[in-house]
């Protein structure tokens, strides 16, 4: 009999600073793939690989940003957060400092204050991510 479980995923606030350590923003993508829209970088949690790994992973594939993990901020596990399958995502906010750039399922970069933050181009349950992150 085959286990059948949702897919483990991994999202990253990416609070961004500069060289003088003043807080830039927040790093949002636009997906490249459906669903399109302004989403957290994030991805799929690979096999043997911890969630804070995966996490510092796709944040460098699709910002070009290496990453300290400040805090698991929640879990994330509603069956509707993902109109293409169940997932469960393990959201931490991260720091980081440098220039951001687009790569892999990034299609543009963009940094925002936290209240010019799009809510309603957000996908996935990224809004209500960002809700609770702002308290």
């Amino acid at each position: 009999m085959a286990i059948k479980t949702p897919y483990v995923t991994t999202d990253g606030i990416i609070e961004l600073y500069d060289a003088e350590e003043q807080f830039r923003g927040i790093v949002l993508i636009e997906r490249k793939n459906p669903p399109h829209g302004l989403a957290l970088p994030g991805g799929f949690v690979d096999v043997g690989e911890s969630c804070e790994d995966a996490c510092r992973r796709e944040m460098k594939e699709e910002t070009s940003l290496v990453v300290t993990i400040e805090k698991l901020m929640g879990v994330y596990s509603d069956p509707k957060r993902d109109p293409r399958f169940h997932t469960v995502s393990c959201v931490y906010v991260c720091r980081a400092t440098g220039t951001p750039k687009a790569a892999d399922d990034a299609k543009k970069i963009f940094i925002y204050q936290p209240e010019e933050i799009p809510f309603d181009k957000l996908v996935f349950d990224h809004a209500k991510i960002l809700h609770d992150y702002l308290g």
